[in-house]
C-alpha cells in the first residue's frame, strides 16, 4: 500500500509539473524532458508513470472531463431547481479554470494539440451540450427568457475562458475573484429582457472544438 501511494502522489506530481509545462509553453514546444526536469526527476523515472508526452496530455484532458462530472454531480442533484444549478455549475468550472492549472492546461491543449483534437472536442461537445440542456431546464422551470439554448451555452463557454485572460484573473470592482460580479450582471441580463432571442431556434449547437 505504501508503494502504491507514492505511486500515486508521483503521478500526481508529474500532472500538475505537465500541466504548468502545457499551459506556458504550449503541446509542441513542451517536452518530456522539461515535465521532468521541473520536479526532479529523470526522463526515465517519468516514462514508469507515462510513456509519452501524448499520454500526458490525454490524461490532463481526461481528468477535464472528471472534473465536469464531478461539478454536475456536485450541484445537480434530483429536486434542484435548474436555474441555481446552472449558474452554480458555471461559476464553479470558471472558479476552477482560475484556480487549478491543470484545468487552465486544457485550455491551451484545446489551441494547439493536433494529434489529441477528437479527444477534446469530445469534452468540449460534453460540457457546452450539458450547459444547453440545463439552460433548457431553466425555461422549462423557471424565470429563465426562451433564448436558443445552444447560444446561451455557447455564450456562458466564451465567458468562462474569456476570464483567464481578463485582467486581475477576472476580479470585478468589489475584489470578488473569479469573475463572479461578471457572472452576476450576465445572468441578470439573461432574465430580464423577456422574450428576446425566442425566434432563433435551437442554434449554436457545437460541431467541433
Amino acid at each position: 500500500m505504501a508503494k502504491q501511494e507514492r505511486a500515486r502522489r508521483t503521478r500526481e506530481k508529474v500532472l500538475t509539473a505537465a500541466a504548468e509545462v502545457f499551459a506556458s509553453q504550449g503541446y509542441s514546444r513542451a517536452t518530456v524532458n522539461a515535465v521532468a526536469e521541473r520536479i526532479g526527476m529523470t526522463k526515465g523515472a517519468l516514462y514508469g508513470h507515462f510513456p509519452s508526452k501524448k499520454s500526458l496530455a490525454g490524461a490532463l484532458i481526461e481528468e477535464s472531463r472528471q472534473t465536469w462530472t464531478s461539478l454536475q454531480s456536485e450541484y445537480d442533484t434530483p429536486g434542484s431547481d435548474a436555474r441555481k444549478v446552472l449558474e452554480a455549475i458555471v461559476m464553479g468550472f470558471a472558479n476552477r479554470l482560475q484556480s487549478d492549472v491543470r484545468l487552465r492546461a486544457t485550455v491551451r491543449l484545446a489551441a494547439d494539440c493536433p494529434v489529441l483534437a477528437q479527444a477534446l472536442s469530445d469534452v468540449l461537445i460534453e460540457v457546452q451540450n450539458a450547459l444547453a440542456e440545463l439552460v433548457r431546464r431553466a425555461q422549462r422551470d423557471s424565470s429563465l427568457p426562451a433564448y436558443a439554448p445552444g447560444l446561451v451555452a455557447q455564450l456562458l463557454m466564451v465567458v468562462m475562458y474569456g476570464l483567464l485572460h481578463s485582467p486581475a484573473g477576472g476580479a470585478g470592482s468589489d475584489g470578488a475573484s473569479g469573475g463572479e460580479p461578471l457572472w452576476r450582471l450576465l445572468f441578470t441580463a439573461l432574465s430580464e429582457h423577456k422574450g428576446a432571442g425566442t425566434g432563433h431556434g435551437e442554434g449554436g449547437g457545437v460541431s467541433g472544438p
